[in-house]
């Protein structure tokens, strides 16, 4: 039987289709690097480009050299470290900031909702070399260029945008008479806050957490302009690698970066999942 209704016509089953290989054919051209990089990254010469032994499937051809460098460079493993280091504090900080602001933005009777809703999302919209350059001029003020607490605060400010807008999605729909019920009750706010609100918005917060983290993690603009020689990130090193020595760690690196990529977004299509199981009350 025919997946399209009787009154369709040759020109509305075309376009359907015309449209469906289209998006796989704009899917496939966006993944093709992707879909390069990962089996140069096994390559035992140093080159860039597929020998004729890998092109033969020769098992000689491939090996898990430069993965091994990965952990044998100390530049790579300083970069891991604080990659990881700075990525998980700025999303925390990212997390509380945002959640209290969405929380806030959320009630009705806040003034200037529209005004503060654009400044909080700022971030998003405004070029990051602009943010990375005031941020440079003003932390000159304060001794924070070259420290982890400027780095921190600076991707958390980055990172605060998406958890603002997860978080305000999983508040969409909320009932207040919960929240006001707990306190009619005699729970504090804070308690009544942390007991009823937090449990219905908790998906939401650590998808923008796990947001944050990916921003924090990917970013390098705010890196070159704020980081000293002791706070070289993962993308930083990156970048200094393509200008100062070219070998195939780089595309072992960024394999293993493909890969928390797809991790963290079937962590937050999990999430998504089980919100709107919630949601649902099922």
């Amino acid at each position: 039987m025919s997946k399209f209704p009787h009154y369709f016509s040759i020109w509305d089953k075309a376009s359907h289709y015309g449209l469906k290989w289209t998006a796989w054919a704009v899917l496939f051209f966006l993944m093709l690097p992707i879909l390069v990089i990962i089996p140069l990254s096994f390559n035992v010469e140093p080159y860039f480009t597929f020998t004729d032994g890998m092109l033969r499937l020769d098992p000689d051809a491939y090996s898990l050299r430069w993965y091994k460098e990965i952990f044998s460079d100390d530049k790579w493993v300083l970069a891991i470290q604080n990659s990881f280091f700075i990525g998980i504090f700025a999303a925390l900080l990212a997390t509380v900031i945002g959640t209290v602001a969405a929380v806030g933005l959320s009630r009705p009777e806040m003034p200037f909702k529209r005004l503060i809703t654009a400044l909080l999302l700022s971030p998003m919209i405004v070029p990051l070399i602009i943010i990375a350059a005031g941020m440079f001029f003003f932390y000159t003020r304060f001794n924070l260029v070259g420290s982890y607490l400027g780095l921190i605060i600076a991707h958390a400010t980055l990172g605060t945008p998406f958890v603002i807008i997860t978080v305000t999605a999983a508040l969409t729909g909320f009932d207040r008479s919960l929240y006001n019920a707990a306190l009619s009750a005699g729970a504090a706010p804070l308690k009544a806050f942390w007991d009823i609100v937090v449990p219905l918005i908790r998906p939401g917060v650590i998808s923008g957490g796990l947001f944050a983290f990916v921003t924090s993690f990917d970013e390098v603009v705010l890196v070159l302009f704020l980081a000293g020689p002791g706070q070289r990130t993962i993308p930083k090193q990156m970048f200094s690698g393509l200008r100062e020595q070219i070998n195939p760690t780089i595309l072992a690196v960024a394999t293993l970066l493909i890969v928390v990529s797809v991790a963290f977004l079937m962590t937050l299509e999990f999430l998504r999942r089980r919100a709107e199981r919630i949601r649902s009350g099922q």
